[in-house]
């Protein structure tokens, strides 16, 4: 099965805020970058799209043709807690050095780790794989494309953040 995987357009957030589970608004620029995943996409015939519910996942299925993607949860970005929405150097959360030097297995605090992520990305896969369909579409975010590539074995956790998409990416893998 192929599975195409697409990054949301970039969003308005300042640079340095930590976001993730948090629903934020896209950049004035949505419908020019958006047109530019379309067409990549365009071409291809999909069996079943899926997306976070995030509205930045939304929004972007929408625009693609996908007026009714079927919404899952284990495709959301990364919950980072208490730490949402605060820019990163500004919090104060004693437990921020400790996830900085491991947040593959250390959780944010209400959060969670890069691996309760990677967990739960990689359960959406392995059952999507027992689906009988050809072409999948899912639109997401950079960390769910990080996890699934990883799942795939194109890299290793030790890796993950040195091949991080940029927006508006669209990465093909196969299960």
């Amino acid at each position: 099965m192929n599975v195409y995987l697409v990054r949301h357009t970039s969003v308005n957030v300042p640079r340095g805020t930590c976001y993730g589970n948090t629903d934020v608004p896209l950049n004035d620029s949505f419908e020019n970058e958006a047109q530019l995943v379309y067409e990549q996409i365009k071409s291809i015939s999909f069996d079943k799209a899926y997306t976070s519910p995030l509205t930045r996942c939304v929004r972007l299925a929408k625009f693609c043709g996908f007026e009714h993607p079927e919404k899952d949860d284990r495709i959301k970005e990364i919950n980072f807690g208490d730490w949402e929405m605060q820019k990163f150097d500004q919090i104060t959360d004693p437990h921020l050095q400790e996830w900085y030097e491991d947040y593959i297995h250390i959780r944010t605090t209400n959060g969670e780790s890069f691996i309760d992520q990677y967990e739960r990305v990689s359960a959406f896969l392995t059952e999507l794989k027992s689906k009988p369909y050809q072409n999948v579409i899912l639109f997401t975010h950079g960390g769910v494309l990080v996890d699934a590539e990883i799942y795939v074995g194109r890299f290793t956790f030790d890796q993950a953040f040195e091949h991080l998409s940029p927006y508006g990416s669209v990465v093909k893998i196969e299960i």
